[in-house]
């Protein structure tokens, strides 16, 4: 859980150590906008209704294997919540992680989660199983965080034309998916996370 500092939320650096984040793997990204203000919109009726803001992010999403075709990138289950955004993507073998040590990476079940949409079920404490890693930028350009600092980076960029206060925040959460069964279990998570809304952690007014 965030700290707050002067008023604001501070997440402290959390990264695997030893990890390479270019690597050949699954990963499930959470990113929570400025002091978790509702940019994208609001739920009714457990349902994620998207503002003009929350369809410029997941329009931008979606974009992001054709913008980034050398990294072999697989987008998963993806969901715009009022004031975060929940998604699995899969960084597949490419020319800048060949050879590269991936000592957890699922080999044979990296993209059944593909086939595995539309299942159902309350995960209600799987946010803090699978969310309990920070992950700060890297240096590396063909790596997680220079996925999501374009992707936050094109988002801000437009939605500032909406609305100029539009910000995310700093960092964003990463968790390294290691076999079918958690990845199973976080796409039920994202899933469900609308209708689960009043009981998030982001909740706020």
């Amino acid at each position: 859980m965030a700290e707050k500092f002067q008023n604001k939320y501070r997440i402290p650096s959390a990264r695997l150590k030893d990890w390479d984040y270019g690597s050949n793997a699954i990963y499930f990204v959470t990113i929570c906008t400025h002091e978790r203000e509702h940019y994208f919109g609001g739920i009714t009726n457990g349902k994620m209704i998207l503002n003009e803001i929350g369809e410029l992010a997941a329009s931008e999403w979606m974009k992001t294997p054709e913008i980034r075709p050398d990294m072999n990138l697989e987008l998963g289950e993806f969901v715009i919540m009022p004031n975060h955004f929940h998604a699995l993507i899969t960084i597949g073998k490419n020319n800048s992680n060949t050879g590269t040590d991936t000592m957890h990476r699922v080999s044979n079940e990296t993209k059944l989660y593909s086939d595995a949409k539309h299942r159902v079920s309350n995960e209600t404490k799987l946010y803090s199983d699978a969310m309990h890693r920070v992950s700060t930028f890297g240096s590396q350009s063909k790596n997680l965080a220079s996925i999501i600092r374009g992707f936050k980076s094109s988002v801000t960029i437009n939605a500032r034309k909406i609305n100029s206060n539009f910000a995310w925040q700093t960092r964003f959460h990463d968790h390294i998916v290691r076999d079918f069964d958690s990845c199973h279990r976080i796409e039920q998570y994202i899933q469900n996370n609308p209708g689960n809304w009043k009981n998030d952690e982001m909740y706020e007014w």
